[in-house]
């Protein structure tokens, strides 16, 4: 992190090459102050003023931190929940140029994208970390039907489909010390205005944008507010042990549910599958070929033909 964080400055023009070694020695955290005061600043799309302006939440986005580039908003987002940045704060980047998905996948992240993490300092176990990412996916799929998209579905556990093409990607993490999690972040990339040539050449048939389908280009910033509303409101319900009326929205948009799919487990179990529904806790329910029913708590479920 200490490599990435010392890029960021770098490249923001806070360092210089020459003092780059005298930084070796240095603690981390005293590093905090001014990447914060970095995110303070507006970029050519993203301006924290705009979204801002008519942002209806209690303490989600409250504190926007934006920047020009980074590697990943949840590496800056994991350095500055250390460092005691509020709760609800967000972390926004034009680009990014090293930014990962689950299991490591590499996550294209060109310029005309939404590219956000959220951090949060809540008091809850591992167990609702597969919650936290349904619930993450609602709030997403909502914020698409308010500028118009009409068929935005979840596919489980982390995207958002349009027409059979991903739009929208949604990472978890959690920070944690001595077995406690002290903070999650909510990594978000939503495809809004890229040219898909953009794209990695194998990414390209699978992938859409909120301008393709919508026909016209949307503003990151306003998708942005909405966004944060819909999951403050998301969250709510989350923390009202509202579960099972976050369930019934995820199933309302599912993508997955009445499908044959491949799963894809740890451990290198593959075994094909029709999904049946999803548990209270997350998991995917699915029916195998004996006729069994299995939780696929982790993994991915690969959509067959």
């Amino acid at each position: 992190m200490r490599d990435e964080i010392t890029k960021l400055l770098k490249k923001e023009g806070k360092l210089s090459s020459e003092t780059l070694n005298e930084l070796k020695d240095v603690d981390i955290h005293e590093f905090a102050n001014i990447v914060q005061e970095i995110g303070q600043g507006e970029t050519e799309y993203i301006k924290a003023s705009e979204i801002s302006k008519d942002l209806e939440t209690t303490y989600i986005g409250k504190n926007l931190y934006v920047y020009n580039e980074v590697s990943s908003t949840n590496t800056v987002a994991k350095f500055l929940a250390m460092n005691n940045v509020e709760n609800g704060s967000v972390v926004i980047s034009e680009k990014q140029t090293d930014a990962k998905g689950r299991s490591g996948k590499a996550w294209a992240s060109p310029l005309g994208g939404i590219w956000l993490s959220i951090i949060l300092h809540p008091h809850v176990d591992y167990s609702k970390l597969p919650l936290i990412t349904l619930a993450t996916g609602v709030a997403v799929a909502k914020a698409l039907e308010r500028i118009g998209v009409e068929n935005a579905e979840i596919k489980w556990p982390n995207d958002i489909m349009i027409n059979d093409k991903k739009v929208c990607g949604i990472l978890t993490e959690a920070v944690t010390q001595f077995n406690t999690i002290e903070n999650i972040i909510i990594g978000v990339g939503i495809d809004v205005n890229i040219d898909i040539n953009e794209f990695p050449e194998e990414l390209q048939d699978g992938a859409t944008t909120i301008a393709n389908e919508l026909g016209t280009k949307e503003n990151e910033n306003n998708l942005i507010r909405i966004f944060l509303e819909e999951f403050e409101n998301i969250g709510k319900v989350f923390l009202e042990e509202g579960i099972e009326d976050i369930l019934k929205e995820w199933r309302k948009r599912s993508y997955t549910i009445g499908k044959i799919v491949e799963v894809r487990a740890p451990f290198n179990k593959y075994y094909d599958a029709y999904v049946v529904g999803i548990g209270k806790e997350g998991a995917l329910i699915v029916e195998k070929i004996d006729g069994t029913l299995e939780k696929v708590i982790s993994g991915e479920c690969i959509i067959k033909n």
